[in-house]
């Protein structure tokens, strides 16, 4: 899979901390910019900001109900990390499975 520019890359996204915590926060539902910008300790403009780099990824859409801006998380485009990160599951598993192994003989030999 070749990897997109970073300003429109789902992995470049949710390589912050503060677009993963938005992230878990729309995961529970939509939720109005300004009850998102309440839980962090950051301005609501740069809470704009961090949403306006997931909206651009596709993670988040917004809509306006009156003067209210609506945001919900739309977690396709997550697949394509499920699918990046699946790749290495068999890897890590072998690994501590060998780890394991090996543990278990060194408790054997004493």
């Amino acid at each position: 899979m070749s990897r997109a520019r970073s300003n429109v890359d789902v992995f470049h996204a949710i390589a912050d901390g503060t677009r993963r915590a938005l992230l878990d926060a729309l995961a529970e539902g939509e939720q109005p910019v300004g009850a998102l910008a309440e839980r962090f300790q950051i301005s609501l403009p740069a809470i704009s900001q961090q949403l306006k780099v997931l909206r651009e990824v596709g993670l988040v859409t917004v809509r306006e109900v009156g003067r209210q801006r609506l945001c919900s998380m739309d977690g396709e485009k997550l697949g394509q990390v499920a699918e990046w990160v699946g790749k290495y599951e068999e890897f890590w598993r072998s690994r501590l499975l060998a780890l394991d192994r090996h543990l278990r003989s060194k408790r054997k030999g004493h």
